[in-house]
């Protein structure tokens, strides 16, 4: 599999994380199994999303789904 750089973003205050790979928007996410499917759609199918190093989480791990206030 190649290396392609996939960010989730920090939570936002209506709900979700946006999620980019290779600078790409691929949609918003609402749960780990969102991120799932992006990626499955974007090529990467064998990404244990909530432990992968191929992925850099933004405003908190994938167990944040929320704003912190």
């Amino acid at each position: 599999m190649a290396r392609r750089p996939v960010v989730v973003g920090r939570p936002s205050p209506s709900g979700g994380r946006r999620v980019r790979v290779d600078g790409e928007i691929l949609g918003l996410a609402y749960e780990l199994r969102d991120v799932a499917e992006f990626l499955r759609r974007a090529g990467l199918e064998d990404v244990d999303v909530s432990a992968s190093e191929l992925i850099e989480w933004r405003g908190g791990g994938p167990e944040v789904w929320t704003v912190r206030t």
